[in-house]
């Protein structure tokens, strides 16, 4: 059975810092890229990093706040934020496709985990 569990959300002021945590399970984790995805109230959700072997992608509106990283031997793709903004303020989801390549669309993912709240206030 395929889970992806995040973890890590929670309540942080502007300025602050998270990491995000998503375990997977069900797959063999290696072969696939990962994603981190959020969807604000009354948005649609949107693409926020991914990573695929050594290469990194990242949405402009975080680029130089937020790093993706991952650890195939524990089955665990990371997410930290840095320097938080309310506008970060989200439902953050991580995501995985099987493949050799990465993708920013919501629709390029396979499997999806439940999602954690990150909410910074001002």
């Amino acid at each position: 059975q395929v889970q992806l569990v995040e973890s890590g959300g929670g309540l942080v002021q502007t300025g602050g810092s998270l990491r995000l945590s998503c375990a997977a399970s069900g797959f063999t984790f290696g072969n696939y890229a990962t994603g981190w995805f959020r969807q604000a109230p009354g948005k649609e959700r949107e693409f926020v990093a991914a990573i695929r072997f050594s290469m990194t992608y990242y949405a402009d509106s975080v680029k130089g706040r937020f790093t993706i990283s991952r650890d195939n031997a524990k089955n665990t793709v990371y997410l930290q934020m840095d320097s938080l903004k309310p506008e970060d303020t989200a439902v953050y989801y991580c995501a995985a496709r099987q493949g050799f390549s990465a993708s920013t669309d919501v629709d390029g993912y396979d499997y999806w985990g439940q999602g954690t709240q990150v909410t910074v206030s001002s």
